[in-house]
């Protein structure tokens, strides 16, 4: 039996010897667990780096592409009227625009009855048809079916206005129904998913009960109810407008490339004589804040490099502190970021207004910083094609390219699956792997040794035992015969 106390034989305390042997052989453990977390704190810093670096590529990117640069931005002159926006197909423009009309829907409205009262008396059915067309030439009719079928909708006498609604706005038949209650009466509202003079209806019932026929509307009756009781209150229309005296209609009030790569949205009619204003030209803030967002981007992992690799003097270095790869990586960026590119006037990041810190971080400079100063970004848009050229020159030379696809090419390089950062990643990933396996064998190592010791002061202990009982017997015969004698 293994001894886990003071022992019996011996009267010494096995346990205390036992475990500070064990420690003794355990030692080597907490030097591995500092280690591990040394480089768990890598792997962690790497995948910051990992993320960073991703993000550069990502801003790169945009300013690589052209599309980025031929960003538009368009403005109204009166957004009450009309708002506008524009891609980057667009081409920067000016324009006059006159709302004489706005797109609108159908509406028709049934009579009034009271709230949940069915629409017949007896037990009746029939059908409703709604067929999609258009009202004549001006919206005054007569009714021109369009091309589509109509859909027919079942009722019965028993259906209230409600029930209705829901049959009619599920079968989809470019026709939404809504109940509308009013001092204790209802009416059914009709009206056209889409505006436009072509997205008219027409209702016709198969005369199955006079509840049934209330609900047609075949004819036009100016806002009067009609006969059958149905009222229109609005007719579909066209928009109608003029951009610089041109007249043009549309379906809908939202107006797409009448003006290649442009949207105007029609809100109200102008008086005459008040055109709306519509200007397009160069988004220049979008393309700032894409530069800006490329300094940011190299900036922070610039930061996290020089965190990580940093050396104190008698204070916490940085993680990744003597770790050469990181180092080497931290100067490669500083070197391309200094390098210059070809195919531009500008040649050089500093003279757009990208000027590298001490520190390593890019800061966009935007304003004239002295008399006769060119070297930032507003005096650098004056010339947006060599802008352009600086970031997004392709000379098929990694030295010479633009700084866009430098940096994009340099990020993607350093994650892709055989790159440096990836197989920093995994190299401490491994470490970390032995680390866990030289763990184990220590842990492993000390369980054996242990029970070894256990084992061998058991035998001891009771062996003593064994001498201590045997010298008890020698003393008790000894006395018995010194008293005999």
């Amino acid at each position: 039996m293994a001894i886990s106390s003071q022992g019996i034989g011996s009267g010494l305390d096995v346990n205390s010897i036992v475990t500070q042997l064990v420690a003794i052989e355990k030692q080597p453990l907490k030097n591995l667990q500092t280690k591990a977390t040394t480089l768990q704190s890598q792997v962690s810093a790497y995948g910051t780096i990992k993320s960073q670096v991703s993000a550069l590529q990502d801003a790169a990117t945009i300013l690589a592409s052209a599309s980025s640069w031929s960003a538009q931005a368009a403005t109204s002159s009166n957004t009450t009227a009309a708002t506008v926006s524009a891609d980057s197909t667009a081409a920067s423009t000016e324009f006059g625009l006159d709302v004489t009309r706005l797109a609108k829907t159908q509406t028709t409205a049934s009579r009034s009855i009271a709230v949940g009262t069915p629409i017949g008396a007896g037990a009746g059915t029939g059908t409703l048809t709604i067929q999609l067309g258009s009202w004549g030439g001006a919206g005054l009719g007569p009714f021109v079916p369009g091309s589509a079928a109509g859909v027919t909708v079942n009722v019965n006498e028993t259906d209230t206005y409600a029930q209705i609604a829901s049959a009619i706005n599920a079968a989809n038949a470019g026709v939404k129904a809504t109940v509308l209650n009013s001092g204790g009466m209802e009416r059914l509202s009709f009206q056209s998913t889409t505006s436009g003079s072509d997205a008219g209806f027409s209702i016709a019932s198969d005369s199955g009960f006079a509840g049934l026929d209330s609900l047609s509307f075949t004819a036009l009756n100016n806002g009067s109810e009609s006969a059958s009781g149905m009222e229109s209150s609005q007719t579909g229309l066209n928009a109608q407008f003029k951009i610089n005296g041109v007249a043009i209609e549309s379906a809908t009030n939202t107006v797409a490339n009448v003006v290649t790569g442009v949207t105007i949205n029609l809100l109200q009619t102008t008086g005459v004589g008040s055109p709306v204003q519509i200007a397009v030209i160069q988004d220049k803030t979008t393309i700032q804040k894409n530069i800006q967002a490329f300094a940011d981007a190299y900036t922070a992992l610039n930061k996290t490099l020089a965190d990580s690799t940093k050396y104190v003097s008698g204070g916490k270095s940085g993680v990744l502190q003597g770790d050469s790869t990181t180092v080497g990586l931290q100067a490669l960026m500083r070197k391309i970021v200094g390098s210059e590119s070809a195919g531009s006037t500008f040649t050089r990041l500093t003279n757009v207004g990208l000027q590298q810190q001490t520190d390593g971080s890019l800061k966009l400079i935007t304003e004239v910083q002295g008399t006769g100063r060119t070297d930032n970004l507003n005096t650098a848009m004056k010339d947006m094609a060599n802008l352009q050229k600086l970031f997004t020159t392709d000379n098929s030379d990694s030295a010479t390219n633009g700084f866009a696809l430098k940096l994009r090419d340099f990020a993607k390089g350093l994650i892709a699956a055989d790159g440096t950062v990836s197989n920093k990643s995994t190299a401490l990933q491994a470490s970390i792997s032995r680390n866990g396996d030289d763990q184990d064998r220590v842990l492993e190592r000390a369980s054996r040794v242990e029970k070894q010791l256990r084992k061998q002061y058991s035998a001891l202990d009771a062996q003593m035992a064994k001498m201590s009982g045997l010298s008890s017997y020698v003393t008790a015969q000894l006395a018995q015969w010194n008293k005999t004698s």
